[in-house]
């Protein structure tokens, strides 16, 4: 499930978007914590000098502050890092989450870096500064660090056409095709949906078939629409491996991890796979246990999900954010291009109240100010299998944290977060975050439930054909072919890539619909497979409610 929101949570009052934590990928920080104000929002677009000179006579500076002046004194980051373990250890007391690492960077110097709990429930192995997690949506983040070395090399530009450096790139528009750039992607204003491509990749279809298909996906107006879409952030981010020949892994490595010394960061599930100190993903098992059930292999979206790093390792790369690109004096990313990553380029979150902040999106970044008028920048990630992660900075307090975690999304990495600024802030937490962001995630969770509740059957259930009515093969443009087959008195179908389709056991509903479980990262619960006949009577196509969301469910026999 990858998300928490990229800017703000959603204000509670405004009905959350279904799909949009499974789809997104986790991408939020707390609303009452990534703020906005105009007053600063409009003295940033005002071109004054970083240092506003004071005139002969006066007192006053001829322009105000480009930013808030830093506000916190190193004794509040003092006091924010020595409450950590406390804000840490009350979130796993209160969820039974099994393991927790922390890093807390200031000033250039990682001043905290801590592991909690275990890395698998019942196996030995604690979780320390070193432990390997899955990032899930703090991926995006990370490989906008890439793009922008490459942009800083001079390989290719942000309002590049992506087509330009990648003629494979095609979406349901040609307008649309021709002139999206690499910055449109990395901003979710390209007007793909939501979860685009993200079905295709549960049923195991890798990158290259998935952005092939994205062209089938319907589309909302172009630039003046935000959809979190990762496989519409993958294309982007590909563009800059195709741009520099290289595969989009080696070239992450080439152009971040190894100049930081990020020994332990990839974006190839095989790296964490055989990492010996890694945690794993765990879901609760509903009686406050926790339970290691799934793996996840996001190597398909591996620039928008797929990358897994320690605490350690991202105390680097949070060093060199918010330096300006510099780690150790080195100017690794240029300044500019990591600038322009943390700009606003689409409204994420539009206020629901005149007096609510607006949450934007930058470049793999959620952007917002706040209730001080200071820039804040962040992203979470989330896996619904298992996972949940987050990255928070103030840039201009210098001033970043990073909490991962392995188990199920539920607000509990953006609640630490929350709370340690809350605590540098205000010198103890003023609002109980765990309830809150918690409470988000549980109606994110509920929103997503399918349309029809297919576990009530019908108390008069009319029967079925013959099985052989229905075995054959139905073809879908998208999906590829659905083969449906009977064994033993029962349908099952398959479908995904030729060699390791995921076969589902069909069960009979009434009539002609019959009903299956859904599988993998954005699984949730029962759906439908409904049969169709032509005018002859015969079986002529079978609709899974569940796949067409977009329309793009129906199968059809040959």
């Amino acid at each position: 499930m990858p998300n928490p929101r990229s800017a703000p949570l959603p204000d509670p009052r405004r009905p959350p978007r279904p799909r949009l934590l499974r789809s997104a990928g986790a991408a939020a920080v707390v609303a009452a914590v990534a703020a906005s104000t105009a007053v600063w929002a409009a003295v940033g677009a005002v071109a004054a000098p970083a240092e506003p000179t004071v005139p002969p006579g006066s007192t006053l500076p001829t322009a105000p502050p480009v930013q808030v002046p830093p506000l916190l004194t190193q004794q509040q980051v003092d006091s924010a890092v020595a409450a950590l373990d406390g804000l840490v250890a009350d979130a796993m007391e209160r969820t039974g989450v099994p393991g927790v690492a922390v890093a807390v960077v200031h000033r250039d110097r990682v001043v905290h870096a801590e592991g909690h709990g275990v890395r698998e429930v019942g196996e030995p192995g604690a979780v320390d500064p070193d432990t390997v997690f899955q990032l899930a949506s703090v991926s995006k983040p990370l490989a906008s660090t890439v793009v922008a070395g490459v942009v800083g090399r001079g390989a290719l530009g942000w309002d590049d056409p992506v087509r330009q450096h990648d003629p494979s790139f095609a979406l349901g528009d040609p307008y649309v095709t021709e002139h999206a750039t690499v910055a449109d992607l990395l901003s979710h204003r390209s007007g793909l949906h939501t979860g685009a491509g993200d079905l295709l990749e549960d049923l195991g279809f890798d990158r290259e078939y998935i952005l092939a298909h994205l062209d089938q996906q319907p589309l909302d107006p172009f630039r003046s629409s935000y959809n979190y879409s990762n496989f519409g952030y993958t294309a982007g981010a590909e563009a800059a491996a195709v741009a520099t020949g290289t595969a989009w892994e080696d070239l992450a490595g080439q152009v971040l991890f190894e100049p930081l010394g990020m020994t332990a960061t990839s974006y190839r599930h095989e790296d964490y796979e055989a990492a010996a100190n890694k945690a794993v993903l765990h879901v609760p098992t509903g009686d406050g246990t926790w339970e290691a059930r799934y793996t996840r292999d996001a190597d398909a979206e591996a620039p928008a999900g797929g990358a897994s790093s320690s605490v350690r390792d991202l105390a680097q790369w949070v060093r060199l954010q918010l330096a300006g690109g510099v780690h150790d004096g080195t100017q690794v990313i240029d300044a500019d291009a990591l600038a322009e990553t943390h700009v606003p380029h689409s409204v994420s979150g539009p206020p629901a109240t005149p007096e609510a902040r607006t949450g934007f999106y930058g470049l793999g970044w959620n952007v917002s100010y706040d209730d001080r008028g200071r820039l804040q920048i962040g992203h979470s990630g989330a896996f619904n299998l298992g996972a949940a992660t987050t990255v928070l900075m103030l840039p201009g307090e210098d001033l970043g944290i990073v909490v991962l975690t392995n188990g199920h999304p539920e607000g509990i990495p953006e609640a630490i977060a929350a709370g340690f600024f809350d605590v540098a802030n205000h010198g103890e937490p003023t609002v109980d975050w765990l309830t809150f962001t918690s409470g988000v995630f549980a109606q994110i969770e509920a929103a997503d439930a399918p349309e029809t509740d297919w576990t009530q059957p019908p108390a008069d259930p009319a029967p079925a054909r013959p099985l052989d009515a229905y075995t054959g093969t139905y073809d879908n443009s998208y999906y590829g072919p659905l083969t449906v087959t009977a064994d033993g008195g029962a349908l099952t179908m398959a479908m995904g890539p030729p060699g390791a389709p995921t076969t589902f056991p069909l069960t009979h509903h009434s009539g002609d619909t019959f009903t299956f479980e859904t599988t993998g990262e954005n699984a949730n619960g029962l759906a439908g497979a409904l049969f169709a006949t032509g005018p002859d009577g015969r079986v002529t196509s079978v609709r899974l409610d569940f796949y067409d969301r977009e329309g793009l469910g129906t199968f059809t026999r040959g």
